[in-house]
């Protein structure tokens, strides 16, 4: 073997046992609804790296309950909306008449991280029809959780956001923060706030064949994501669970309780509120 250990390095490896043991101290257990955002550098040297997380949780939740990732493909989207990098305004048609379409089953997810790119090729995983903010999810209630995606509006009403919601679900933030927390975009679409909508594509299996599809959205917004989840965190403070799971800090968050709190707190402080006081 010839990899060098980082200096910053554990002090022992984290194993699944490990991983397990601290994920039940944070108060996760069997027949939870738990939707998880991860960082596998962030829970130090890993033995069996995003494998060794998949099966902690797995254990921990076990089939009676339900796990639920992203997994999300933000380059299967329309080319005319990248921003980093853009491409050539010349290759965009060329994108979209060639781009493989997205098949659940196949496409990677890997912008999202390890883990959940690893969690959504095991077996029993289902994963949501969605080609740019799909989920995948095991357990109990995976295939009502992911069911029936909705093209449109992707992350409100018809998503598995809040197919979650419904299912009093927890997330669960492993070594990350509330600016990556996706349960604050089904919180947009319930805020009071106008709503300008954004025109979208991708390639799509339908009836055999790869058609590109095109579909529509709210206009999203995740820069004031880390202030509205540290206000929840201190207004709600019984609504969080706050320990560490390997050594990466983690958070076991109510999400209805979230996503309730957060909706009025856009409404209250975004910049369209505050233009019309």
């Amino acid at each position: 073997m010839t990899e060098t250990l980082p200096e910053d390095r554990s002090d022992e490896p984290i194993t699944v046992e490990r991983i397990a043991s601290d994920l039940r101290d944070l108060g996760l257990g069997a027949g939870d609804t738990v939707l998880v955002h991860s960082s596998l550098s962030a829970l130090g040297w890993v033995c069996g790296g995003p494998v060794a997380v998949v099966d902690a949780l797995q254990q921990v939740v076990t089939a009676e309950g339900t796990l639920v990732m992203p997994a999300h493909t933000g380059d299967y989207s329309d080319p005319g909306s990248w921003q980093n990098p853009p491409v050539p305004d010349d290759w965009e048609e060329t994108i979209r008449e060639t781009m493989p379409a997205y098949r659940p089953e196949v496409t990677p997810c890997t912008r999202l991280g390890a883990v959940p790119d690893t969690f959504r090729s095991y077996p029993g995983v289902e994963r949501s029809r969605h080609p740019v903010v799909s989920f995948a999810a095991w357990g109990a209630e995976a295939e009502a959780i992911t069911a029936d995606h909705s093209y449109d509006e992707p992350l409100g009403e018809q998503s598995p956001l809040a197919r979650l919601y419904e299912r009093d679900a927890d997330v669960l933030m492993l070594g990350t923060d509330h600016g990556t927390n996706t349960s604050l975009h089904l919180a947009e679409y319930r805020d009071d706030l106008d709503k300008e909508m954004d025109p979208g594509g991708a390639p799509v299996i339908r009836d055999g064949e790869r058609v590109w599809l095109r579909f529509v959205d709210i206009e999203l917004d995740t820069s004031d994501f880390p202030q509205a989840g540290a206000a929840f965190e201190e207004d709600c403070p019984g609504a969080v669970t706050v320990g560490e799971v390997g050594e990466a800090t983690a958070r076991r968050i109510d999400q209805p309780s979230l996503v309730d709190f957060a909706a009025e707190w856009f409404t209250e402080h975004r910049p369209e509120s505050l233009e019309e006081d």
